[in-house]
């Protein structure tokens, strides 16, 4: 068995306990407390005991430790879905979307419902003809309409049977017997 080598200073160890007593994110403590503890010659099972992460991972962060120092264990990641559209793209479509209707940019036959309000169905057809971008969740278009300042409201109940004209036939009725 090789012997380790990457070890950690006394200032380098300090450096890391203070960072990770001021981050707030909890990955990136995770992630100084681990390089710290492997510097310092813990045994890989505690360190993965107490951090969690496989043994690549951490060498990995060992690795970025090495290279940029506290700004390489800084988690950098931006996200998928919500990073397609830029936040200039957003405003436009909440500008599109308070502008018009459904019926107004998609067309009558084409808009769902009765093409007054807007559905994650005509949401979706608009991001994909005007900004060419496809999310695969559902949970991503209503996230957009809460972004563009949209509420989800549900349908009102419509049942098949309900028949409009019998409906005032039988308050006729109920008038006149009153």
């Amino acid at each position: 068995m090789r012997s380790r080598t990457f070890k950690l200073n006394e200032s380098q160890v300090q450096e890391l306990q203070i960072a990770s007593l001021n981050c707030k994110d909890g990955a990136t403590r995770s992630r100084y407390q681990a390089v710290r503890l492997y510097g310092s010659g813990y045994a890989v099972a505690e360190i993965q005991t107490i951090c969690g992460g496989s043994l690549r991972r951490l060498l990995a962060w060992c690795q970025a430790y090495r290279r940029e120092g506290i700004a390489g264990l800084v988690d950098h990641r931006i996200g998928g879905n919500r990073a397609r559209l830029l936040p200039l793209e957003i405003e436009a479509l909440s500008e599109l979307l308070h502008r018009y209707t459904p019926a107004q940019l998609l067309g009558v036959d084409d808009s769902s419902g009765d093409g007054l309000h807007w559905s994650v169905a005509d949401l979706r057809r608009v991001v994909l003809d005007k900004f060419d971008v496809s999310y695969q969740s559902l949970t991503s278009y209503r996230t957009l309409l809460a972004r563009c300042a949209f509420s989800y409201q549900r349908t009102a109940k419509q049942y098949k049977s309900h028949n409009e004209f019998k409906v005032i036939d039988f308050e006729e009725q109920l008038e006149k017997n009153s």
